[in-house]
Parts: structure tokens; sequence; C-alpha cells
């Protein structure tokens, strides 16, 4: 049996979040462990694979929002995972080419696949960052060097914050982002969504299974993530309901309520 080459400081016997989502997507930059998972994750909810790609298109309808808009020029994508299609960068810069994107992601085979996609591209880069060290992720040389922290400034921390357990705090990390950030800034936030969803429990039972992560919360909970912000219509909705391309045709299938998401503005 041959051993899977991989970059100093990863282990291919150990799954990644970022890169079972790759695998999800059909993606190559990914290990037997990841696609395990993966395929483990499809087994439970067969849908999850429309649900990575619903999660795809609300970032791209949340950034061309905040670039069209809300006049938002800097993001900060947060959990960033590997580049697939229409990525934060891509969509920013079609808006306008004057954008600037920093992604952050802790798995370390993020970083040099970004920066692959985005040579000779100006006004974007990646580092390699644990989100919940606010102080160093906005302290990186990479992110001085793109964002002005005195000028509005979007957070995404979307697909990201169902990682952290309540130990973790994650609504104090979030708090912490925007403190940082000048009025006028924007937050997009997503999480799984805690319910009597039988497709919520399996999924919600395969993660912690598989990847011993996956926290799912109410609707309350996830509202707080905005506490003192304004949120943009419609609120704090399931993906499909928030700025759809096209009317949302009905009720929505069960899978389409796993995620509830929202952006607020920091006033």
């Amino acid at each position: 049996m041959s051993v899977e080459w991989a970059p100093p400081g990863v282990d291919p016997e150990q799954p990644s979040v970022a890169r079972v989502h790759d695998a999800l997507l059909g993606g190559m930059e990914n290990f037997a462990s990841d696609r395990s998972v993966a395929r483990k994750l499809k087994d439970a909810v067969p849908e999850v694979v429309d649900l990575v790609w619903c999660n795809r298109a609300f970032i791209g309808r949340v950034v061309d929002f905040l670039i069209r808009e809300a006049g938002i020029r800097q993001i900060i994508d947060l959990g960033a995972g590997l580049p697939t299609v229409e990525n934060t960068h891509e969509v920013a810069h079609f808006a306008d080419p004057r954008s600037r994107v920093v992604y952050v992601d802790i798995d370390p085979m993020v970083e040099p696949h970004a920066r692959a996609i985005l040579s000779g591209n100006p006004n974007a880069d990646a580092i390699t960052a644990d989100a919940r060290d606010v102080a160093g992720v906005l302290g990186h040389p990479v992110m001085r060097r793109l964002i002005d922290l005195s000028q509005p400034t979007a957070i995404l921390a979307v697909g990201l914050l169902h990682l952290f357990s309540d130990r973790d705090d994650p609504h104090a990390m979030i708090r912490a982002y925007m403190d940082a950030l000048p009025p006028g800034s924007y937050l997009a936030v997503s999480n799984f969504l805690a319910s009597e969803n039988p497709k919520a429990k399996a999924l919600e039972v395969m993660l912690q299974a598989t990847m011993g992560t996956g926290y799912f919360r109410d609707q309350a909970a996830i509202t707080r993530f905005f506490d003192g912000l304004h949120l943009v219509e419609p609120g704090v909705v399931h993906f499909p309901e928030w700025h759809p391309d096209e009317r949302v045709p009905g009720p929505l299938a069960p899978w389409e309520e796993l995620l509830l998401g929202g952006v607020a503005r920091k006033p």
C-alpha cells in the first residue's frame, strides 16, 4: 500500500475539515482519510454535497452584496478552506478588481494552494492561522499589508463556527474581531441549526464521530453572533432564503433547513 505524499506539517492519516470539504466538492487536494469521512457523511445525509454547494452559493451572494451594495472593499475570509470555484476573491474582483481579500485557514495545505491560484494577484493573499487567535490573525504581516483596519472591512465566518464548541466561546471570538473594526464594517456568519430535523441529527452524529467536531446551535444562539450589529434583511435565515438569485420556490427541502446564516453591519 503506497503512502500518500503530504507537505510538511500535514498528517495524511488525520482528516481535516478543509480537505473533507474539498473531497465532497470532487476536488483533488485530499487524502484517503478525507475521502473516507466524505463517504460516511454522504451515507448519513446523501444531500450533503448539495449542502456544500448551497454554502458556496450563499458565500457568493454575500460577497456580491458586500461589494456592490454595501460598498465594502476589504474582506477577511476566516476558515476559507481549499480553493474551489467562485472563490471569495473571484466574486469580489468580478464586482470590483480593487477589492482586497485575505484567506485564513488553520490547514497548512490551504495557503500554498491559494497562493498558486493567486499568483500575480496583488489584491488577494492567504495565511495559515487559527481563527481563534484574533490578535495573531489581524496582526499577521500579510493582513497588515493588504487590509487597512481603519477602513470598513467584512469578516466572513461561514462554515466555521460550528467547528468550535461553546468552551471555545466563538461568540467572544466574533466580538473580538468586530471590536477591532471600524463602524461600517460587516459580519457574515453561519452555523448548523440544532433541530428535530432527522437529517440534522444524522449529520451531527456523523460529524462528531468522524471529525470530533460539528456543534449545532439553535436560532437564538446563532443570532447572538450579531449582538450589537444591525442585521441586513431578511435577518438570520436558511441559506436559500438569503437574497436568492430567484424567488425561493415553496417549502425548503429538509437538507436546506440544516444551516442558518446572516449578514450584519457595525453601526
